[in-house]
């Protein structure tokens, strides 16, 4: 694994009921909060053994089927792409999450296993009961959140962001995550908007064995990059947009974590901008684009209240601020003009 220059930023003696969640938004840092889920009961399993652990969550099973990634063991546990970057090195399967907590058991001594990636599942929809024991309450902090879980072997995330705020919680095994602030997309060499591996873009970088011929840029990266190892028990806050590159280092992991917004639901994700940006700006001549630059920044990327503050309040219509009857509106509009 390559070597990051810093390490994240640690903070001892972290309660469930004592959550500092405004802290860590407005400090806009990653920050490990050490010991936070210890007292839950599938990490106390994980004090005893990977057969407790697996009965453990063997009793919340549903028949249900889910659906989880499947790789031969030649990807050493990171769900990729082949080499021309058209398809995936891996394949998505479904059974019932017992079925797949046996299949995994089968390889625990292996040295290169198979990998079996269970990847953001709502644990409400297929654990029933296991939040009882094994949550953070949200609604403390006004907010209504839905945990995931994340269940596999040695498995490799690679580095992405996400546009939700994430607490990330190490239940069994231990995690690397290195992590890499917003401005170092630059310097990551991000791979195929479609497909990825779990639906959001991809650093292409092999952070174990990184070719600088191909990705000089990636020194820079990990120049600014951080690092740290979680035990079971722990759990990071990574701010939204942070690139995130996580590696189970044990036979046999389990994450739970929790993505929450402050924008409201009404307000759609800037993915879909991006997607038009790239059709209706990029490949347009390079004054133009630098020009509509210009326009983003006012409209867009300066004082939300500047475009509009020296109109009158009924005249600035969007320019003014964005309820839930003006995002219906400009949702009828724009799909109004799409599709003439």
């Amino acid at each position: 694994m390559s070597r990051v220059a810093g390490t994240i930023r640690v903070r001892e003696g972290c309660r469930p009921d004592d959550l500092p969640l405004r802290e860590l938004i407005e400090g806009g840092e990653p920050v490990v909060l050490k010991g936070l889920v210890a007292d839950w009961g599938l990490v106390r399993a994980a004090r005893e053994d990977t057969a407790q652990v697996m009965d453990y969550l063997r009793t919340f099973c549903t028949d249900r089927p889910v659906q989880f990634s499947y790789g031969e063991p030649g990807i050493a546990g990171r769900p990729f792409y082949n080499d021309a970057f058209t398809e995936l090195n891996c394949v998505v399967r479904q059974a019932p999450l017992g079925e797949v907590l046996d299949q995994i058991a089968q390889y625990l001594e292996a040295e290169q296993p198979p990998t079996y990636y269970v990847a953001s599942l709502l644990v409400d929809t297929h654990l029933p009961g296991f939040r009882a024991a094994n949550d953070l309450d949200f609604t403390a902090h006004g907010l209504s959140v839905h945990p995931s879980i994340w269940i596999g072997n040695r498995t490799i995330a690679s580095c992405h962001y996400d546009a939700p705020h994430n607490l990330a919680c190490c239940a069994v095994g231990r995690r690397r995550f290195t992590v890499f602030p917003p401005e170092q997309i630059f310097n990551l060499y991000p791979g195929p908007l479609e497909p990825t591996p779990g639906g959001q873009a991809v650093s292409v970088v092999d952070f174990a064995q990184p070719d600088f011929a191909k990705h000089p840029r990636f020194r820079e990266a990990l120049a600014a990059g951080r690092m740290a190892e979680l035990e079971p028990g722990d759990a990071l806050y990574i701010p939204s947009m942070w690139w995130h590159h996580v590696e189970g280092l044990s036979g046999f992991n389990t994450l739970v974590n929790y993505w929450w917004s402050e924008t409201p639901a009404f307000i759609p994700t800037p993915m879909l901008t991006l997607y038009h940006a790239i059709w209706s700006l990029r490949d347009r001549p390079e004054r133009e684009k630098q020009a509509w630059r210009q326009v983003f920044e006012y409209y867009v990327f300066g004082p939300a209240q500047r475009a509009g503050e020296h109109l009158p309040e009924p005249a600035r219509g969007v320019l003014g601020p964005i309820d839930e009857t003006r995002a219906r509106q400009l949702r009828a509009m724009l799909l109004n003009r799409l599709n003439r």
